[in-house]
């Protein structure tokens, strides 16, 4: 039984307003899509319009390299995030850190749709635009965590991988979300009025999703688990600092566990789209709406996964899952070099579910490994260590290598070592424990 099953029942009758779990999951959706809105647009903007507009001096492939750098420089700030707004959600509460997240985000993204570009202010657009991009990977560094500890802490116990499923349906919402408003614009704007203001509305709009994210998450109450916590008195002083002397092993593999889903998320989310519209030059507008369509599978994926989790355990669902995701590394690129529209859908839903089946259950697995007075911390250091090995890296490892070989199979692979690495540590993670 692991210490969230041992306290779950204890923390119920000590909370007299706790919100429906659904209520709690729902609201962890829509905040969590609302900020991975923010984090993917600009994950777009950096595939099709940041290299003229913040790095003109460039060639088209060295620009979409800087471009990426500057989306890889966010993933350098979401451990920080995860370990400050950490330390407060096992110390101060779940919910707040949720809301300054979400704040911290928004304000942002705003700011990225207002930045001047190189041929206004010079040398200080790039400067300024990894400064606000650092802001956003520490927001987006502390959200995760909080989001699956309120849905996964309200849950009931048998059913706690399939309500941890929503702030994981979040990222796959937030894409479609981003991925339609990009489309919509792009069918709508040519070519130089996207380049010129179009690529900044899609920021700007950030503002009203949110003051909807902020009015939804003010709605609820706190976690149960911490409220426990916190009337015990039983918070950690430095509770980073307790995982890391004794939880050091939990979150290294939890990490490894995570960067090759990561890394193939954000082939498919991020590289995939420079590469097939840059080198192959096909047509931007099937290509995102065949992403889009992709996420969406993720999206009904995702649920279906943690459902059968809940009910034939994690360990069967998760190593099938990865699986796939090895043999999706290897046949992903040869796929998409037929440049066959057909195929390339093949591959993306393809990919799609195999990152759904590993994704949705992570979020009870990584909260399971820490007790609740550390859980927050734990669960962020490990999943945010993990994005830095795999989605941080994976845009920019894979244009350069493609720069460098002038061929995909250098980043088929990478991506290949990336998921065999995952399912090994899937495989010790879920291994059968001696009672």
């Amino acid at each position: 039984m692991s210490s969230l099953d041992a306290r779950q029942g204890a923390t119920r009758r000590t909370s007299d307003h706790t919100t429906r779990p659904i209520r709690v999951a729902m609201a962890s959706f829509i905040g969590t899509a609302v900020e991975w809105y923010d984090y993917f647009i600009y994950g777009m903007a950096a595939a099709l319009v940041f290299g003229p507009q913040f790095f003109p001096g460039f060639s088209p492939l060295a620009g979409t390299l800087a471009s990426f750098a500057t989306f890889s420089v966010g993933f350098l700030a979401r451990p920080i995030g995860g370990v400050v707004m950490g330390h407060f959600g096992d110390r101060v509460g779940r919910k707040s850190m949720l809301v300054t997240s979400l704040m911290l985000m928004g304000l942002a993204t705003v700011g990225i749709g207002l930045l001047p570009n190189y041929a206004t202010i010079g040398v200080w657009a790039p400067i300024l635009l990894v400064l606000l991009r650092l802001l956003q990977g520490v927001g987006v560094g502390g959200e995760w965590g909080g989001a699956v500890l309120m849905a996964v802490e309200h849950a009931p116990p048998r059913r706690r991988t399939f309500y941890g499923s929503f702030p994981q349906m979040g990222v796959p919402g937030g894409f479609v979300l981003a991925s339609l408003v990009y489309l919509v614009m792009t069918a709508s704007l040519s070519t130089e009025t996207m380049s010129s203001w179009g690529w900044r509305v899609p920021f700007l709009a950030s503002a009203i999703l949110l003051a909807v994210g902020l009015v939804i998450r003010l709605s609820i109450s706190e976690s149960p688990a911490f409220q426990e916590v916190k009337a015990a008195g039983r918070q950690e002083r430095l509770p980073v600092l307790t995982v890391l002397r004794k939880n050091l092993k939990q979150v290294l593999v939890a990490a490894g566990a995570f960067a090759g889903n990561n890394a193939l998320g954000y082939i498919f989310m991020a590289y995939l789209l420079s590469y097939t519209t840059t080198v192959l030059e096909l047509d931007r507008g099937m290509i995102l709406a065949f992403i889009v369509a992709g996420s969406a599978v993720w999206l009904v994926v995702t649920p279906i996964a943690c459902l059968l989790c809940d009910r034939y355990g994690k360990r069967p669902v998760l190593l099938a899952g990865s699986a796939g995701q090895v043999v999706w590394a290897v046949a992903l690129f040869p796929f998409v070099n037929t440049a066959s529209p057909a195929l390339i859908l093949v591959a993306i839903i393809g990919l799609a579910v195999c990152l759904a089946i590993v994704y949705g259950p992570l979020a009870v697995l990584f909260a399971e490994l820490f007790s609740a007075e550390v859980r927050y911390s734990g669960a962020s250091l490990g999943y945010q260590v993990g994005s830095i090995l795999g989605g941080g890296l994976a845009p920019t490892v894979a244009t350069a290598l493609y720069v460098t070989w002038n061929s995909t199979a250098p980043i088929s692979a990478y991506l290949t070592v990336m998921a065999v690495a995952c399912l090994g540590c899937l495989a010790y993670l879920t291994r059968p424990r001696r009672s």
